[in-house]
């Protein structure tokens, strides 16, 4: 990562314990400003608990430029300041891992050309030595994870499954025979999420002996005769590999590739032999998920989290644990979660192997819960926000990251007692600079009388009546709770002048599983009958918004409901945001990549669906009449950008006030620097235009 200068550095190396005072003159929040708030990832702990080690990713304002680097800071220090490490001109470093023994950390960096491994040595001083390069593999590393001894190392990346080694000359595709440019396909998966498939090239594990502080020899695959992606694709990673307690082999998540993966939810966790022979799959007797391994640091259990309903990927996640000498079949397996209404998110050990941390959607918040490995007694340990990245500390103590609508995440320390400490502060700077925002909770009655939940975010102090920002949110089995986005952020939306309002409507997560399970072949049903009475419920709670100046918004789900609303609620919106929208259902059926999901939520394949038109939205395009902005990614194909192309030339040829914003080189998401300032100055200028009478 560039050098950067000690200004730039300022908001970075405050504590929680200097926290900058609000500015007096503080002003809102900008497009320019999400885009380039710096972003704090995953933390790894020394093994003696007294380091953390992380990295930052920051957005140059004049480029948007992203560079990665990392960061020490001494966990249980007052006032310690992070001090930077590892850094190489014109180069990122991240996904930091301690040795073993503490005296090092590994990480990833493209200082040498290519994604490889590097190491410096830590001092117990914290001192830090020159960065070594630490592989010279053929192919880019994509993650790695550390043997509990440090001997071995397990690393992943696209690797040929011909190739016996960790990179061939030849990538092993199979849908390029040539001679020409044509890709060839006789089955399915043909995309998946934002690529083209390349049949023969998986994500594969290898194990490597780790010498002096290197990678040494060829390394063995992991995957045997397997055919798959391990960790999975599109977003698995290092929370699907395990080391067994010993170092006797990795235990790892994979789905089969073959023609049912698009179809299919049953991900497995397999074992294999650090040598490479003896695979074995763990979980053969469950047709459903089964993920994230993780063993007891006394090295006598293994725990995971499984669903129970084949091809639901939003079915439950119950925390599973099976002790040493167990039977592999699962008969002795114990639920522990079992009684648990809630969906466990990631799992990792207390350092005494007498309890489990997890996270977990609840009702608006994503907190840290502590589950006994006896009993299944669950206890939440933080309070309102977005937590994740938790690791275990001695003592009962634990570190983890926490964001929420106020600001994106940061590093905390609780302790035993529940005394909570703020260790990082990255965006301290900038966020003193920028006006807070109001946030209330309110619920209501929705659908069936039953309790449904929702959220105002506006201006502090704001005066006078605003107009209302309607966000839906995608999933649909998701939540807009009180969490940071770099997309969709509430907060900088109200900084417009805006009451934003959101409604975690049937289907959504953290209200347990009926309530997520609802929606099932229901999408235009009781989600629309929520949105309705959270509109009326909103506006019953909170004076201050204007009900006759609204829009929607929604990406996704939230999108396809922007287009179910624009033929079911029409007399409500001065204008609708369309973000990746789903328009017609049976085309969707036939594109989409991913058909477990369109399949269970819609009631089967296309041609086996009862009343397979009832919740289209192309069905009901004679009602629309509300000004729309469509937005999407040609690169998407989880919902193909032809699903705006098609509602944007109807709306053209009806003389509907619309536009259409398409970015070449985004996928379902906006991800890049500039794009999302652009994504945002269209969506303001929208909304200003029909509830402000901005230019039309």
């Amino acid at each position: 990562m560039k050098n950067k200068t000690q200004a730039s550095l300022a908001a970075l190396i405050l504590t929680g314990t200097l926290i900058s005072a609000p500015l007096a003159s503080a002003r809102p929040m900008t497009a320019e400003d999400l885009a380039t708030m710096k972003r704090l990832g995953a933390p790894a702990v020394s093994p003696d608990g007294k380091w953390a080690a992380f990295q930052v990713t920051e957005t140059e304002a004049d480029t948007y430029d992203r560079e990665t680097g990392l960061y020490l800071l001494d966990i249980y220090m007052p006032n310690a300041k992070p001090v930077r490490i590892a850094d190489k001109a014109d180069a990122s470093e991240h996904g930091p891992a301690f040795s073993a023994d503490g005296k090092s950390l590994f990480y990833l960096s493209d200082a040498s050309g290519k994604e490889q491994l590097w190491r410096i040595s830590i001092s117990a001083a914290g001192k830090n030595g020159d960065p070594v390069q630490a592989s010279d593999l053929a192919a880019d590393i994509a993650g790695f994870k550390l043997s509990p001894s440090g001997k071995m190392i397990a690393v992943w990346g696209d690797i040929a499954k011909d190739c016996a080694t960790f990179g061939c000359a030849e990538s092993g595709d199979r849908a390029k025979p040539g001679p020409g440019t044509g890709r060839e396909y006789d089955e399915l998966f043909v995309r998946h999420w934002s690529s083209w498939e390349t049949p023969g090239n998986y994500s594969r594990i290898f194990a490597f002996d780790l010498v002096d502080g290197k990678i040494s020899g060829s390394g063995n695959a992991m995957d045997g005769d397997l055919i798959g992606d391990s960790p999975s694709k599109p977003f698995g990673g290092g929370e699907e590999i395990a080391w067994t307690p010993d170092d006797e082999g990795v235990f790892f998540t994979l789905r089969i590739a073959d023609g049912n993966e698009p179809k299919s939810t049953n991900l497995d966790i397999y074992g294999t032999m650090a040598d490479g022979t003896r695979t074995k799959n763990f979980t053969e007797a469950n047709k459903a998920t089964d993920t994230m391994p993780a063993f007891s640091p006394d090295g006598q259990s293994l725990a995971w989290a499984a669903m129970e309903r084949p091809n639901y990927e939003s079915d439950r996640l119950v925390l599973k644990i099976r002790g040493k000498g167990d039977s592999a079949t699962g008969k002795d397996d114990i639920e522990l979660t079992g009684n648990w209404d809630r969906s466990v998110g990631s799992i990792n050990w207390a350092a005494d192997s007498k309890s489990l941390y997890v996270t977990a959607q609840d009702v608006l918040d994503h907190p840290v819960f502590e589950v006994d490995a006896v009993t299944g007694n669950v206890e939440r340990l933080t309070g309102a926000g977005n937590a994740s990245n938790v690791i275990a500390l001695g003592g009962g103590a634990i570190i983890y990251t926490m964001n929420s609508l106020q600001g994106p995440s940061d590093l905390y320390r609780r302790d035993a007692d529940g005394q909570v400490t703020r260790l990082t502060n990255v965006n301290g700077a900038r966020l003193a600079e920028i006006d807070t925002v109001e946030v209330e909770r309110f619920k209501f009655k929705g659908a069936n009388g039953d309790d449904v939940w929702g959220q105002i975010i506006k201006p502090s102090n704001a005066k006078g009546q605003l107009p209302m920002a309607f966000l839906v949110h995608g999933g649909p089995q998701g939540s807009f709770g009180n969490s940071w986005s770099s997309r969709w952020n509430p907060k900088v939306m109200a900084a417009q002048g805006y009451a934003v309002v959101t409604v975690d409507f049937h289907g959504s997560v953290g209200y347990g599983q009926e309530f997520t399970d609802s929606i099932n072949q229901d999408w235009g049903g009781k989600p629309l009958e929520d949105l309705k009475l959270g509109f009326a419920a909103a506006l019953k709670t909170d004076s201050q918004i204007d009900g006759e100046k609204a829009c929607a918004l929604g990406a996704s789900y939230g999108g396809y409901m922007m287009n179910w609303i624009a033929g079911n609620w029409p007399d409500r919106f001065d204008c609708i945001i369309n973000h990746a929208g789903i328009f017609d259902l049976r085309s969707f059926a036939f594109s989409t990549e991913e058909l477990w999901f369109d399949q269970w939520d819609h009631g089967g394949p296309w041609k086996d669906r009862p009343n397979a038109e009832k919740w289209n939205p192309l069905n009901h395009i004679e009602n629309w009449k509300t000004p729309t902005l469509f937005i999407h990614g040609e690169k998407d194909f989880r919902i193909p950008y032809t699903q705006s192309l098609m509602p944007f030339t109807y709306a053209q040829e009806q003389d509907i006030p619309s536009r259409l914003l398409i970015f070449p080189d985004e996928n379902h998401w906006i991800r890049k620097g500039k794009n999302s300032v652009q994504w945002h100055r269209n969506v303001f200028d929208w909304m200003n235009r029909w509830t402000k009478g901005g230019p039309k």
